[in-house]
């Protein structure tokens, strides 16, 4: 059935969090040269093979029962399915490299933050692209309800989350501008 993901499918993490309406699709460098990487690495490297592969599997007859023209079909539609994704959120980047953000004490976007909680535990998060959050890196994306809390406060600034466990203040001690590295 069209439109209707097919039982072995597994989309990438960054399909399943479309970017809100109305919102820019923000990014660093380094990511946006990671999905034009991936967009060419399928256009002219796996596409092309997996072409030669479903041709030859259609040229030994019934197709009904033949698991390599199947399974070639099948990810053929991934692979389109995800240049397609791909095309558009590059087509739809705004690149901003936080390396020559002009210094300031206030959180932009490409910002390393660190926060203390109430017990005086530090942490730090860089806000980064729907594409290139990971939180186990404390890289979070800039849509994310902790990124928009600190978005456009600066050092000193006390910012309370509502979190599941309840609400929650956490103070901005320092601002950075650095390249992220994915």
């Amino acid at each position: 059935m069209p439109g209707k993901p097919l039982p072995n499918e597994n989309p990438s993490d960054s399909e399943d969090q479309p970017l809100p309406a109305g919102v820019k699709n923000y990014m660093t460098p380094q990511c946006h040269a990671r999905l034009k990487q991936e967009a060419l690495q399928l256009i002219d490297q796996e596409r092309p093979v997996l072409v030669q592969t479903v041709r030859w599997a259609a040229a030994n007859g019934d197709r009904s029962e033949n698991g390599d023209y199947i399974y070639g079909k099948r990810r053929l539609r991934e692979i389109d399915r995800r240049i397609r994704f791909l095309t558009k959120r590059l087509d739809d980047a705004v690149v901003v490299d936080p390396a020559v953000r002009e210094h300031t004490d206030q959180v932009f976007f490409g910002a390393s933050v660190r926060v203390c909680d109430e017990q005086g535990n530090e942490s730090s998060y860089s806000i980064v692209g729907i594409d290139e959050a990971d939180a186990a890196r404390g890289r979070i994306s800039w849509i994310s309800p902790l990124a928009r809390a600190l978005l456009k406060r600066s050092v000193g600034d006390s910012v309370t989350l509502r979190t599941p466990a309840g609400e929650q203040t956490i103070a901005i001690v320092g601002v950075e501008y650095k390249a992220i590295e994915l």
